[in-house]
């Protein structure tokens, strides 16, 4: 089953009965089925022979859409262009290609005689002479290599394997005198070297491939995919040099007809003889349409009228604004009122609510580009003003370009020796974030940058400052009557709950308590701390930490209401000191001494409805 047929299939089967983009599709391939002129290329015998009621339009953004003959092969033709220029440019580099093509508009015909005598290079790669001379920078020791290598080019772009239409090759070798005209010239003066015909041989093979739309769809999509091909995952570009592609698509894909083009549909874009175009939203889809009946210009007609259609009916101009970059901070606060998932023991609340302040959050989201990361630092450095401490949390940010990256850095390198510490968190040394990761890590000794695996661990980290520089004392509880859940005990009674403690000792790493395990002890922790993690639903056993423990709480305390399963892991995050207490045992000294169950559970209820009221604070805060 070829992808077009896939893409029926799946409607056919009622998975995507709701398809707006497949519905407008075959409205529009209606409407303009009715637009009639132009003819078929017949300059080249092959192509004259095609049926010009032939039309299709293919998308493709991760997802197909196709209507109309999308699955009929025909050849590339110039539409070859682009993606042989990118070939030059990931191969040899921007100077390099510079020196053989310029990208400078020439305002004639694709197949004008005209060079570029000052420079001696060809104008731009999308006219016949300077895809003539990128067709010489195809690498291989052989003619055989480099045809290989340029339909492995074409194969990867197009996720499946293509090959060479033998009919229209042999036709355009036979017809194809204009470009012999052209190569000699350029042979003439020095801009290409190789023997003219066995350039012009690989020219007008590539010109040859045969394709499908769904296949320029994708490799149109591949573009806008930063190099990518959106299906198969596999990099053909660098982004950096698929932005100079488009670039010169953008002024000279569609020859003399470019700047109308841009005018009214604004997209880079390329066209084929054989009735092909293709257009490249940046960021969103890859558009390609055949029809072959094309105009003097070389553009097919029909093609002309949809993506006309299809910029303006969703606004996909290229210099239609949507950036709107105030959405940058999705939201700030203070760590007195949202703290961190380390369960605290009361003292440690009430100096985190009277110097919690001192710790501000600022969370980014969406893109970070020049004018989003201005905005994102200029309420940085508003927070920094009464802070110690301000949390960047990366978390919701999908893209952070050079120009973010060189700016945040900056920032951090300004605020070095100011009174507020930058933390920044949830940036991943191995996601779209890395080079920003690698830059903050280049800083971070020196500039006083410290980077968290996430927001919750800065905020924990940030906490504990605070409670230092309070002369709080939270490292050790070994007393009976120093903890929590013990408090309102009489000394005789303390002494009770001492005869059935279980002093326990682990180490970093080790599983204290198990998820689905029998619940038969709760824990009393006097030194370290602990983690406590639950599996993350379909992520294939993925674990996901949604607290820590210190010094004077307990944990597994579920135990004692309800003798069920454990519901989450509780591992050591260094070594740790705690008290197990067996709730059978529990239970039967209540039995003679019924204030320790009345006392432990009064304490309990207490801890748990102050976690539960200031976790409603938060989230009034956080809404």
């Amino acid at each position: 089953m070829n992808r077009v047929d896939q893409v029926r299939h799946i409607s056919e089967a009622g998975v995507a009965a709701l398809a707006p983009v497949q519905d407008y599709l075959a409205d529009l391939h209606a409407r303009v089925s009715e637009v009639t002129g132009g003819r078929p290329a017949d300059y080249i015998p092959e192509l004259g022979k095609v049926d010009p009621s032939l039309f299709a339009i293919a998308t493709v953004d991760g997802q197909i859409y196709a209507v109309g003959d999308a699955d009929f092969p025909f050849t590339i033709q110039s539409v070859s262009k682009p993606f042989m220029y990118g070939y030059a440019l990931q191969h040899y580099g921007r100077l390099r290609v510079l020196e053989q093509v310029g990208v400078e508009p020439t305002g004639e015909a694709f197949n004008s005689i005209v060079l570029d005598e000052v420079a001696n290079r060809p104008f731009n790669p999308m006219v016949n002479a300077g895809a003539i001379a990128i067709a010489e920078m195809m690498q291989g020791d052989t003619q055989d290599e480099r045809v290989a290598n340029m339909l492995d080019l074409f194969s990867g772009l197009a996720g499946r394997k293509l090959g060479i239409d033998n009919d229209v090759f042999n036709s355009e070798l036979a017809t194809g005198h204009r470009n012999r005209a052209i190569a000699y010239m350029m042979l003439n003066t020095a801009m290409i070297e190789r023997d003219p015909n066995e350039v012009l041989d690989l020219y007008f093979r590539q010109c040859s491939v045969n394709v499908t739309a769904c296949d320029l769809a994708i490799m149109a999509a591949t573009l806008a995919n930063d190099g990518r091909n959106p299906l198969t995952g596999k990099a053909i570009y660098d982004a950096q040099y698929v932005r100079d592609m488009l670039t010169v698509m953008n002024s000279c894909g569609m020859y003399d007809y470019a700047g109308e083009w841009a005018y009214e549909v604004g997209m880079p874009a390329k066209s084929g003889v054989s009735g092909c175009i293709i257009a490249v939203i940046p960021g969103q889809i890859g558009i390609c349409v055949y029809s072959p009946p094309i105009d003097k210009q070389g553009n097919s007609v029909r093609g002309i009228r949809v993506c006309q259609e299809i910029s303006s009916e969703f606004e996909l101009h290229a210099f239609n604004n949507r950036t709107n970059v105030r959405s940058v901070i999705r939201r700030d606060y203070r760590a007195d009122l949202v703290r961190s998932n380390r369960l605290r023991t009361p003292e440690e609340r009430k100096i985190l609510a009277q110097e919690g302040r001192k710790v501000a959050v600022l969370e980014a989201q969406g893109a970070l580009f020049f004018g989003s990361t201005e905005q994102l630092l200029r309420k940085l450095a508003q927070l920094a003003k009464d802070s110690r401490y301000v949390i960047v949390d990366f978390k919701r940010v999908h893209l952070v370009d050079t120009s973010a990256r060189k700016l945040i850095v900056r920032a951090a390198r300004s605020m070095a020796g100011s009174e507020a510490e930058l933390v920044f968190a949830a940036i991943g040394d191995d996601g779209p974030l890395d080079r920003l990761t690698r830059a903050l890590a280049e800083n971070e000794q020196a500039h006083r940058v410290r980077l968290f695996r996430d927001a919750d661990a800065a905020l924990e980290w940030c906490e504990d400052q605070l409670l230092a520089g309070a002369a709080h004392g939270f490292g050790t509880k070994f007393s009976v009557p120093e903890i929590n859940l013990f408090k309102g005990l009489t000394p005789a009674e303390c002494r009770l709950v001492e005869s059935i403690i279980r002093p326990l000792v682990f180490e970093k790493g080790d599983v204290i308590m198990r998820e689905g395990d029998d619940a038969k002890l709760f824990f009393v922790l006097a030194r370290g701390t602990v983690s406590v993690e639950i599996k993350v639903h379909g992520s294939n056993g993925r674990k996901k930490r949604v607290a820590s423990i210190g010094p004077g709480l307990t944990f597994g305390e579920m135990a004692l209401l309800d003798g069920g399963k454990r519901s989450a892991d509780v591992i050591a995050n260094e070594r740790v000191i705690c008290y197990g207490l067996g709730v059978e045992e529990l239970q039967d000294l209540a039995a003679t001494h019924p204030n320790v169950m009345i006392t432990i559970l009064s304490n309990l209820t207490r801890e748990f409805s102050e976690r539960l009221r200031h976790a409603n604070d938060e989230i009034a805060v956080l809404e």
